[in-house]
């Protein structure tokens, strides 16, 4: 049975992100932004530190957050510390809860990109395969080195975002090389026809005929 994601009042990973934390203890917006850095969360999440207060002050609005106090280090300005509401726990549970259980259909542009790869000569799409696979491989290196380094401050369970991300690089870097493998040896169906294309600018006849075939309005 599938189970549709319920439309919720705020849909920013950022405000979920921010009731997490004030679910732990009442902060204040600069404190949230500090938290979230040390935590290496913009490695998951999107952070636009500039909007953060924005984002509190919707939780405010819709009943989640409340004003719990204000608080003064030294000659700085006083500042005003949140916490999360009854009603913002019961959102973050099940927010959370949804995001975890139910598969969402999400549109990546790399997706978008395969789908209409045949519009790009065969051997130019070959070789913007290679810059993408070696542009993985550096960013799998940094995430790797990344999580090296946050691991001797933070449990592995604050980690498990970095984990799956880097897990994800890794496995999109090993499909790559081996669609490259593929077409190298030959052994690509479609290859040979895409190569006409690619060299005639015309759709290869047995294309045309799968088309033909099965359009549902002829």
């Amino acid at each position: 049975m599938t189970v549709a994601a319920k439309r919720r009042k705020l849909s920013n990973p950022l405000a979920l992100a921010v009731m997490a934390l004030l679910s732990e203890r009442p902060m204040h917006p600069y404190e949230i932004a500090q938290v979230l850095r040390r935590r290496g969360k913009e490695h998951s999440i999107k952070i636009n530190y500039g909007s953060l207060y924005t984002v509190v002050q919707n939780l405010e609005k819709h009943g989640f957050v409340e004003v719990a106090g204000t608080q003064r280090q030294g000659l700085r300005p006083e500042r005003t510390v949140y916490g999360l509401t009854e009603d913002g726990r019961r959102e973050l549970h099940d927010w959370l809860a949804e995001l975890v259980s139910v598969p969402v259909r999400e549109y990546p542009a790399f997706s978008a990109a395969l789908s209409l790869i045949l519009v790009l000569p065969i051997d130019e799409a070959d070789e913007l395969l290679r810059q993408r696979a070696e542009t993985l491989e550096a960013h799998a290196e940094a995430l790797d080195g990344t999580i090296g380094a946050l691991k001797t401050d933070l449990p592995r369970v604050f980690l498990l975002e970095t984990e799956y991300e880097l897990h994800m690089i890794r496995a999109e870097m090993e499909w790559v090389r081996s669609l490259r493998e593929e077409l190298a040896a030959g052994n690509l169906s479609g290859a040979a026809a895409w190569r006409t294309l690619s060299r005639t600018g015309e759709m290869p006849a047995e294309w045309v005929e799968i088309e033909e075939r099965t359009n549902p309005e002829k």
